[in-house]
């Protein structure tokens, strides 16, 4: 399925022509590697946006000394990994950029906004239902008590990123429709006075059933990040359960390993 997306601003190439770039020739790292690793970070970090053209493969390898097929190479490495975008009579265009996420207790709004990403918020479904015995297991209810399960879908740059599922237990917080809209479910928490403090989280992956491909834009048998999350307040009681999907594409957990003493 063909990336989508608000294009209707100006495009242009002069993003592209005020980066510097850093090529080592004497490195054994294949320079077209080099240029696709500058090129996804000068996306990450916004120098080029969403809509920016980079220009003709000539005029790039012209410019940095380049062979032809060394340019083609680095920017097909990002067009499979969707960033970029060969579109005919345009050329090739910033499609958006990865979102590297700290695997932390964070919001994923929060996560998004703070990296300039400009979130916004579908929410699907936010109504009470009796508790399935993996949710009440999780929340530490009893099976058939009500709980509050909250679906939505969190977009950036006009395009779908992930698939969120929540329950609360339903005397925990009122969820205002309106106000998810324009906020995270963490930060609506925290206004109530509620203190999250820690959380058992597991991700997985797996390939898109045809019902998530279509939700978030993508062919059925994409490639789907899963997370399930308990999440518990400061006093040890559980306070939410989550189980989400994201694009592989657009999405990646980035954290730290250290070696164990």
């Amino acid at each position: 399925m063909a990336p989508t997306g608000d294009y209707s601003r100006p495009v242009t190439v002069s993003a592209l022509k005020s980066l510097d770039f850093a090529l080592d020739r004497n490195s054994p790292v294949p320079l077209y590697y080099q240029l696709a690793q500058q090129l996804e970070a000068a996306i990450e970090q916004g120098k080029l946006a969403p809509g920016n053209l980079l220009g003709n493969e000539i005029d790039l390898s012209v410019r940095l000394g380049l062979s032809r097929p060394t340019v083609r190479q680095a920017i097909q490495s990002l067009v499979d990994k969707g960033l970029l975008v060969r579109r005919r009579g345009v050329g090739t265009q910033v499609v958006h950029s990865q979102v590297k996420r700290p695997l932390e207790l964070s919001s994923l709004y929060d996560d998004l906004e703070e990296a300039g990403q400009g979130p916004t918020t579908e929410v699907l479904r936010n109504e009470r239902v009796p508790a399935t015995p993996d949710v009440a297991a999780a929340l530490g209810l009893a099976e058939g008590s009500e709980v509050t399960v909250l679906e939505r879908l969190r977009s950036t740059h006009g395009q779908p990123m992930a698939a969120l599922c929540n329950y609360l237990p339903a005397d925990l917080l009122e969820l205002d429709t309106d106000r998810l809209r324009s906020t995270g479910l963490y930060r609506m928490m925290r206004t109530a006075g509620i203190t999250l403090h820690s959380a058992r989280q597991t991700v997985g992956a797996r390939i898109a059933t045809a019902k998530e491909a279509a939700l978030l834009d993508e062919k059925k048998g994409a490639a789907l990040l899963t997370m399930q999350r308990t999440a518990y307040d400061d006093t040890g009681r559980p306070v939410e359960y989550g189980t989400h999907i994201y694009r592989a594409s657009r999405y990646a957990f980035d954290f730290q390993l250290l070696v164990r003493p």
